[in-house]
């Protein structure tokens, strides 16, 4: 068996403007922002998105995909509906968070591929002076065999006030990743288990490398002899293509990553080649060498109702042994 696992941080994809949903507080901050997100536009939006997703894994959409920058549980409810594809029965798996922007992480499943354990579902929030973004766990079983297999679900504190001046706070993440990715080992052995994200990073950077413990060196990885829980970068061998996820002041750069476990590289059951991911990319998603962003009525100047997001989506292609 393949299965493909898709990530995309789909940019700011928030409910109405008059949302029921979306707290009394979040409403208040919210309110300049998404001045002009009306129905019309979280459809179009949402248009936009599920042209790309269906077009994943040669038109058949993802077996799973995580997504990041997403309000509440109805927006993925109405993304998933508007998915229309006959073969597929898509779950989702969502957390709440106290995000100063609402922002959440979530994964949209496969039913009838995959069941999800739901008291092994968790999520924390990465905290500075206030809630910013989350990590999120979820521990999934193949029907077909009966493997588990863990995703985590990465959006790490932006750059916001400058890289050098926000690092600390992805410094923490990372450390977050690691301690994760050691209990998860302490408490169920070897499992294996891929992290997702928008880390805000590149994989060189000292958040994901000295403190998430991910590495570009895969013997460190599958070593036995190894005292920390290592992750193996995926990314690496993509740091030299024409594009990477995303664009910063004309400089593509690879802020979406996947990484990989021991056990996930170990070719028993679930798990993936060092060469399984690709960065997915339509020609209608990139123009004058950036990513096409939908962005929002509120930003004249960047508003676009034919574009999709400020990053592009990873597929990540997972195999499972009998």
């Amino acid at each position: 068996m393949t299965y493909t696992i898709a990530w995309w941080n789909v940019e700011n994809l928030f409910d109405t403007v008059s949302s029921t949903a979306r707290p009394a507080w979040l409403q208040t901050r919210l309110a300049k922002e998404l001045k002009g997100w009306t129905t019309t536009v979280l459809n179009q939006k949402i248009r936009q998105l599920s042209h790309v997703i269906r077009a994943m894994n040669n038109d058949q959409g993802p077996d799973i995909l995580g997504v990041c920058e997403v309000e509440n549980r109805p927006v993925l409810e109405k993304l998933v509906a508007s998915l229309r594809l006959a073969h597929r029965d898509y779950g989702i798996v969502h957390a709440d968070t106290g995000d100063k922007r609402g922002i959440d992480i979530a994964f949209i499943y496969d039913r009838s591929l995959f069941t999800v354990d739901p008291d092994a579902i968790f999520n924390q929030v990465i905290l500075k002076r206030n809630a910013t973004r989350d990590i999120l766990q979820a521990t999934f079983r193949t029907r077909a065999h009966g493997h588990e297999f863990i995703l985590m679900g990465h959006h790490w504190p932006s750059r916001l006030g400058g890289k050098a001046a926000s690092a600390p706070y992805r410094m923490m993440a990372g450390e977050m990743m690691a301690y994760w990715h050691q209990r998860i080992i302490a408490l169920k052995g070897e499992i294996p288990v891929f992290a997702l994200g928008d880390f805000n990073d590149e994989p060189f950077d000292a958040s994901l490398q000295d403190y998430g413990l991910s590495t570009r060196a895969l013997g460190k990885v599958t070593s036995r002899r190894a005292r920390k829980p290592y992750f193996y970068n995926l990314m690496w061998n993509r740091l030299d293509d024409a594009i990477a996820t995303h664009v910063f002041d004309g400089v593509w750069g690879m802020l979406d990553q996947a990484l990989v476990n021991r056990a996930g590289l170990a070719r028993t059951g679930i798990y993936c080649t060092p060469n399984a991911v690709e960065i997915f990319e339509t020609d209608a998603m990139i123009n004058r060498g950036k990513p096409v962003r939908f962005s929002r009525p509120s930003n004249k100047n960047a508003f676009n109702p034919d574009g999709y997001s400020d990053h592009l989506p990873l597929l990540l292609t997972v195999k499972e042994k009998s």
